[in-house]
């Protein structure tokens, strides 16, 4: 048997061996399903980066139509910029108050609706309807209801209320525009936050009524950690929609009164294509892009401290 097993042995490490063995060809299968989202990310992602990185290093005028490498002049133009403090400022006020006020009006708004009463169905369509509405109409609505004479001073009169002219206004220039946004796309986290609260276990809350918890103390230590994968996504979606707000600063303010609502990618539009500084707009978007990028690292990193199931 054993001299068999040998003779056996032997057969099999002489016979040849085929290439196109079954984990090769269940790999090549995979690469193939992936192949077109790789090749679309490298054609519309990685490249579209590279030549803006090459861009940047380059002084552009499309006018004169000279194309000249400038080294690193204009990341020294960047830093010794008088307009970028105010820029950043106005985008960090602008990125703040969206997240905070989007994200506790979602869970708010998802809360209300979780319960089970009548006409919730209709409170849900109501709240998602702005979402798809057209951007460009619905910030031009908008516009004609914050002017002074608008339709939200029209309301407030009506109450005695003297409203100013909301656009016009440096601090009220900025909170219009952000109110405008969380209105407009409030109710998509309001959707996840919902499907994330009907996914928790009601016999956690029944236990925990029975031990005496309160309904505070039950949105902490329950409802919180339960749906905090959920936090985290539209946490990371909204903080990253808010650094890339253009159409609606461009159609209400024009980035005024003065520099007020001049976030990052205004400014950047402004230098690149209205002042035809396309190597310095080609700066601001490194800027933008390493901002982003560190933004949703840190958020991913602290994961780990407080989404559950994550430590």
């Amino acid at each position: 048997m054993t001299d068999l097993g040998n003779r056996v042995a032997e057969r099999a490490a002489t016979r040849p061996r085929h290439f196109w063995t079954i984990p090769r060809r269940d790999a090549l299968v995979g690469y193939l399903m992936i192949s077109p989202q790789l090749a679309g990310s490298a054609l519309f992602v990685l490249l579209p980066l590279g030549l803006v990185v090459y861009y940047s290093l380059q002084e552009w005028n499309v006018l004169a139509g000279t194309f000249e490498f400038v080294g690193g002049d204009n990341y020294a133009k960047l830093l010794a910029d008088p307009n970028m403090g105010q820029v950043l400022t106005s985008t960090a006020f602008f990125s703040v108050g969206l997240v905070v006020l989007n994200l506790t009006l979602a869970l708010t708004l998802a809360i209300l609706l979780d319960q089970r009463l009548r006409g919730t169905t209709f409170f849900r369509t109501l709240f998602f309807s702005p979402v798809l509405v057209s951007l460009v109409a619905w910030t031009i609505v908008w516009q004609f209801l914050l002017q002074q004479d608008g339709g939200v001073n029209g309301l407030l009169g009506v109450a005695g209320v003297d409203g100013p002219n909301w656009l016009r206004g440096e601090t009220t220039a900025l909170l219009s525009v952000v109110v405008v946004q969380v209105v407009k796309n409030v109710g998509l986290n309001m959707v996840l936050f919902l499907a994330a609260l009907q996914g928790v276990p009601r016999q956690l809350y029944e236990a925990a009524q029975l031990d005496g918890a309160g309904a505070w103390t039950r949105f902490l230590r329950i409802t919180v950690p339960l749906i905090s994968p959920t936090i985290l996504l539209t946490s990371i979606i909204t903080v990253v929609g808010s650094l890339q707000v253009f159409a609606q600063i461009a159609v209400l303010t024009q980035g005024g009164p003065g520099m007020s609502t001049t976030v990052l990618v205004y400014y950047l539009y402004q230098q690149a294509f209205q002042f035809r500084h396309l190597g310095y707009g080609a700066t601001l978007s490194v800027l933008l892009f390493l901002i982003v990028a560190a933004l949703t690292l840190l958020q991913w990193r602290l994961r780990r401290r407080w989404v559950f199931h994550e430590s």
